[in-house]
Parts: C-alpha cells; structure tokens; sequence
C-alpha cells in the first residue's frame, strides 16, 4: 500500500494513525503544522457522550465508548451524563430523544437528579442521565495515541505540513482548518470554523470528582469538573463564525450566575481563566468521512465532537483505507450527501 499521511495530529488523526498501524499498515506519517494535540483538542471540555439527537452521531459516539472504558484513567473517567429539562417542551425532547438512545440500546434513563448533591433541582420537571458517559482528557488522549503509534512504527513529525510529505494517500483530520488543507489537493469541503470559549473556576471546597456533567437541555449551559474546579460552557447567542478564537469576557457574570443558580455549592467562586478554540462544523453538524478526491480522504467536521468519537472513526477509517471496507457503517458521513441537500441535521450541538 501506498504511504499515507495523516494531516491533524489531534484526537482525531491520531487515532486513525494509531489503528493504520494496529491494523499492518508500515508506512504511515503522522504530520501537523503545529504540535501534537496543540489545536482544538488542546481546548476541549473532554465530554464523552452517546445521548445525541439523531441515530447516525448516536451510534458514532456508541462504538467509541468500549475504547474509552479499556483505556480508562486518567484519559476518561465515567461519571455520567446528566440532562435537566425546566419546560414542558424541554421535557418532551428530552424524552424523545431518550427513546431513540434506548432503542439504539445506550443505557439513557429518566432519574431523579437529587441523587447528585448540591444539585438545585427544584425547577427541573425530568432528568435523563446516561452512567456509561462521561469526562475525559483530549490532549492527553491524543499524546497517549500518538505514543501508541509511534510504538507501532508510524512517523510523527511535527511543525510540517502535509503538502511536503510525499504520500500516495493522505488523510485530512484538520479540524477547523481542513477546508484549506483539503484545497490545496483541489477539493472543496464545506467544513467552516466555529469559535467557541471555556470558563475555568476557582477552586470548589469539597467539589465531588465523580460529578457528572451536568446539562440545562432548554439554555444548553453545562458543567464538568476538573481538578478540584469545574468547567463551564454555553453556546454564544450569537454563533462567532470565525478562525480567530478570541475570548468574551462579557458573558463571564452570566455564566458564573447560571453555575450558583444550578450548582449553589459553586456560588462564592470566581472565573481564574478561559480560552477559545474553534469548532470544525459542516452543514449539517454531521462528519464528513470518506474519500473525497483522487489520493484524499476525509475525517474532519465534527462539530465539536470529535474527541468521544475519535476512537470508532480512527478503527473506520484504517479499516477502509486498508481493508477495503470498514466494520462500522460510513454511509451517513460522506461527502455526496450534501450535493442533494443535507437532511436529518444534529440538534444536540453543545
């Protein structure tokens, strides 16, 4: 077989470099303009989720989570996730969307959200978590990968783009930036970056390490926690449709009121620091994964999940690239879908 490079040495290429080698392929270049794990994975929240909106992210997200369990800590811890519905339309796509996950056979499941102390729940009309979710660490995924891969002979090289690697076939898992890689080898990918910031805490006393991530279905507003702080995002009401990923501290006092009204135990804390990334998002907030031009394949648009998924996609794409034809069903991800429009877009984009 050919050389294949894989561009983007994220969450995302290295585990499709890392199953190219597990699976015999000897000649794999893992390549990254930057670092490894420096882009986006480097500023993820670390969410590992299986409660989506529609099947294909569902099941996509489903076949990664037996990867996450064997690897275990410190790269993922199972604490759960927990969905708050407040309204009685929130409420109702909550349980919707339960009932797709449990059909798919993921362990979602009503609760009574008191079990999680200090929790303020008493304007939550119903609750779904799923205990199999979780938190996991994404740069630290990406490096142990990496290291893997490296183990298995594949060549890692760093600060080089993919355009001065001579490869037979290469792989663009670039993130927001993948668009760009893929055109300089003439193909047009409708991949566009989304910014999007992260809010770290002060420290919270007696903070609960096996707090689940807590979600506000309605606001989207959600927190983790992590060393001994927790995490907190929301969507900007504006989307920031940009390659710059600067931070807002206008919505610090929002966001830090939303954690006292929800989390009171977190009430006294202040915001010690924030960043930005960028969200690699397509049309449909579905991936595009595939072939996409004479020598070129895709595994990038993730929209922000590419991490909780990187695991089924890397085993995938290796399998196609190597065996002719993955064990996990592709069709959903390819480009082609969207030359007749996309459908069945993933609400749950958080």
């Amino acid at each position: 077989m050919a050389r294949v490079a894989v561009a983007g040495a994220g969450a995302i290429g290295a585990s499709v470099a890392y199953h190219l080698a597990l699976l015999g392929a000897r000649d794999v270049v893992l390549c990254d303009a930057g670092e490894i794990a420096g882009g986006a994975t480097s500023k993820g929240m670390g969410g590992v989720r299986q409660q989506f909106s529609t099947a294909p992210e569902v099941k996509l997200a489903q076949a990664s989570i037996a990867f996450f369990e064997e690897l275990g800590e410190p790269y993922f811890s199972q604490v759960g996730y927990l969905f708050l519905a407040t309204t009685e339309e929130g409420l109702a796509e909550l349980e919707e969307r339960r009932e797709l996950q449990a059909g798919l056979g993921v362990p979602a499941e009503r609760v009574d959200p008191s079990y999680v102390r200090g929790l303020r729940v008493d304007d939550v009309l119903g609750a779904v978590v799923c205990r199999t979710d979780g938190v996991g660490d994404p740069p630290g995924f990406a490096r142990e990968l990496t290291r893997r891969a490296a183990a298995l002979g594949v060549e890692v090289r760093e600060r080089t783009r993919v355009e001065d690697v001579d490869a037979g076939i290469v792989v663009v898992a670039c993130g927001a930036w993948s668009a760009d890689v893929a055109g300089g080898f003439g193909v047009d990918l409708p991949v566009r970056p989304l910014c999007r910031q992260l809010l770290l805490t002060s420290a919270v006393p007696g903070l609960d390490p096996s707090l689940p991530m807590v979600i506000e279905a309605e606001t989207g507003f959600h927190f983790r926690s992590r060393g001994g702080r927790l995490v907190l995002a929301k969507a900007d009401a504006e989307p920031r449709w940009t390659a710059d990923p600067w931070v807002d501290e206008s919505v610090f006092e929002d966001r830090r009121e939303r954690l006292a009204s929800r989390y009171p135990p977190a009430a006294a804390v202040v915001v010690e620091n924030a960043w930005a990334g960028l969200y690699d998002m397509t049309p449909d907030a579905h991936p595009i994964i595939g072939p996409v031009g004479e020598g070129v394949y895709a595994a990038c648009g993730f929209s922000g999940h590419g991490f909780m998924q990187s695991p089924a996609v890397g085993r995938a794409v290796a399998e196609e690239l190597l065996l002719g034809e993955p064990s996990f069903d592709l069709a959903p991800y390819r480009l082609e879908r969207f030359a007749g429009g996309a459908v069945f877009p993933e609400t749950l984009v958080l």
